[in-house]
């Protein structure tokens, strides 16, 4: 059954206020409209794309909190953070990310964003990667959402060890265990 375009747009700004990084795919498919009607939608109410919404977000929490990088030079956009603790990241896979001839995301960039989101965890001046262990457990397409999710699982000196794990929706695509320095020790 097709909602009302007010009944519509009223339930579309409660899905993003629940759910801000919602993409106008899968608002779309929610609510069996095409992706067009979403955009409209949106611009009407003056909700801008997820892409604007993220940025907003990161800006306006993290250029403060980050101390080894900037929040411009974390591959993707940071979500959550704890210092020291834990971090969340989305990279959403665009053309520049894939292979031209299978649309296969080239793998520099999912450790780009999981080696700068554990960067980024760090609650220190300076944060490099020493070691990684990582593996590439399917492919990502074009399009799809990678949300990378850092925990800092021990601390000792200027070490620090960092396990991400990176998915399509449910889906384990990426995982890794970073050994990084730090300038201080803990």
């Amino acid at each position: 059954m097709k909602l009302k375009k007010k009944d519509r747009q009223e339930k579309l700004n409660q899905a993003i206020e629940k759910t801000p990084f919602i993409t106008d795919e899968e608002l779309a498919e929610q609510f069996q409209v095409s992706i067009q009607t979403i955009r409209l939608d949106r611009m009407e109410l003056g909700i801008p794309e997820v892409r604007k919404r993220i940025e907003s977000v990161a800006q306006e929490n993290w250029d403060e909190t980050l101390k080894a990088l900037p929040a411009d030079e974390v591959i993707g956009e940071v979500i959550d953070l704890e210092l020291d603790q834990s971090a969340i990241s989305i990279l959403d896979i665009q053309a520049e990310h894939v292979f031209s001839r299978n649309h296969i995301a080239r793998g520099h960039h999912l450790f780009a964003q999981a080696n700068s989101l554990c960067v980024a965890v760090i609650d220190d001046e300076l944060a490099l990667t020493v070691n990684a262990s990582i593996q590439f457990k399917r492919s990502v397409r074009l399009n799809e959402r990678v949300v990378a999710k850092a925990k800092v699982i021990h601390t000792d000196k200027k070490r620090t060890t960092v396990e991400v794990n990176s998915h399509v929706e449910k889906e384990l695509v990426f995982s890794g265990t970073f050994e990084m320095y730090r300038s201080t020790d803990r």
